[in-house]
């Protein structure tokens, strides 16, 4: 009879998780399987390197932009979020507190298309970020530039997943326990100190979970460098839109794909490293 109940029961939770795997099965598994056999297929129907070969020869410089834009954005996500997250867990006025918490989440709204329009207007030479800083004093009419190059991808891909990770970040560490961040205090750490020394040890693996998202989302952002940024050097899905567009050349196409999956393989490997590492000593 319990034989009978566990059985009924294994069927019973993969007849409920069964749509899920179809869905991830339909529309990710399957596609990366035709990619794989599109970017290793030679015209005679046989395995070939050809493909992969000629995607880093024309490629390999926008491959290493890629890398270096979703790093270099993937940090600016991290110390953005921490400042957030962390003064509105410990920062003293209320009324800062509420206005920072009803203003940070504007972008997460925000689709990427609409991102890259904003940014072109605000980032141009006559954008709104050089004639308020005109208007300001801070700079002359003459010094003004347009930061619409791989600063305003990095400008733009930073300023719409804050959001993102700020939130995941503040709910792990409103969640910290008090006593620990007010026996710092009595101890007479400043505020600095506790983010370092209590908080931030203790909410890593959630931020550490944002990031890797964060940056497997940049990874597969089109429309952002697309609008701000198409010249040689630009982000590798540029490169895959113009290969399919403009030579109808799926093959290399894939091959690129294959390779930004193996870059967005190494940020989830990243954190299953960290995931194992944290789950050993537990066992």
């Amino acid at each position: 009879m319990r034989g009978n109940e566990a059985t009924r029961q294994q069927r019973t939770g993969l007849a409920l998780v069964s749509p899920a795997l179809g869905v991830v099965a339909l529309f990710f598994i399957l596609p990366m399987l035709m990619s794989v056999v599109l970017a290793f297929r030679g015209k005679n129907g046989g395995l070939t390197f050809e493909h992969m070969a000629k995607a880093l020869d024309l490629y390999q410089n926008d491959l290493l932009f890629t890398v270096a834009i979703t790093v270099l954005s993937t940090v600016g996500i991290a110390i953005c979020a921490i400042l957030i997250a962390s003064y509105l867990t410990l920062g003293g006025s209320e009324r800062t507190r509420t206005a920072l918490r009803w203003l940070y989440r504007w972008p997460l709204f925000i689709p990427f298309i609409v991102t890259g329009q904003v940014m072109r207007t605000f980032l141009a030479k006559n954008g709104l970020l050089n004639h308020v800083l005109i208007g300001g004093g801070l700079i002359d009419p003459g010094s003004a530039q347009s930061l619409l190059d791989w600063r305003g991808i990095v400008i733009a891909l930073v300023w719409k997943q804050v959001p993102f990770v700020t939130l995941l970040l503040a709910g792990a560490m409103a969640s910290v326990d008090s006593q620990h961040i007010e026996a710092a205090r009595n101890l007479g750490a400043r505020r600095w100190q506790v983010l370092v020394d209590i908080v931030l040890p203790q909410v890593r693996g959630t931020l550490l979970v944002g990031l890797v998202l964060s940056f497997v989302t940049m990874l597969s952002v089109l429309s952002v460098p697309m609008m701000i940024n198409p010249n040689s050097p630009t982000l590798i899905t540029v490169d895959i839109a113009y290969r399919i567009n403009t030579h109808g050349d799926y093959a290399v196409a894939n091959a690129l794909c294959l390779l930004s999956l193996l870059l967005a393989a190494g940020g989830a490997a990243l954190y299953l490293r960290h995931a194992v590492a944290k789950a050993v000593p537990a066992a």
